[in-house]
């Protein structure tokens, strides 16, 4: 089996992985609770407001900040819905899950044993096995 032909097969078994699946699962409650899409449309229309009152050229600092503060409100209101409660949750998972199957291909093409690289937990200076800082 060829190396592309075996990255299919692992993007297939990251597919059946449960994680996978929580977040696939939250992907799709997050798509069908229409209180959080009317939120998160509200919170798009804010946000373009204010990126168009901050390119005004005699910009009004108390409409900023009252924009601001509406913006920050909806942030907080979409972030507390139950529903991406849950996704945010799934994808911390999946997230270190993708970051350790990184971590394993990068040690791998940098001479490391496959069989011995574990989890970072913390940054330890090296970058050649990083998946990325958070």
């Amino acid at each position: 089996m060829d190396i592309i032909a075996m990255a299919r097969e692992l993007g297939k078994a990251i597919q059946q992985d449960e994680r996978y699946k929580r977040i696939d699962a939250a992907k799709k409650a997050n798509d069908a609770d229409q209180a959080l899409q009317d939120l998160i449309v509200k919170f798009n229309m804010k946000r373009s407001e204010l990126s168009t009152e901050m390119a005004q050229e005699n910009k009004d600092p108390e409409k900023l900040n009252a924009l601001d503060k509406e913006l920050k409100e909806l942030y907080r209101d979409v972030m507390a819905n139950e529903n991406m409660v849950e996704f945010n949750a799934a994808k911390v998972e999946v997230d270190t899950m993708m970051n350790f199957i990184s971590e394993i291909l990068y040690g791998s093409v940098n001479g490391e044993n496959p069989d011995t690289i574990e989890m970072q937990t913390g940054c330890g200076g090296n970058c050649a096995s990083c998946g990325g800082c958070h």
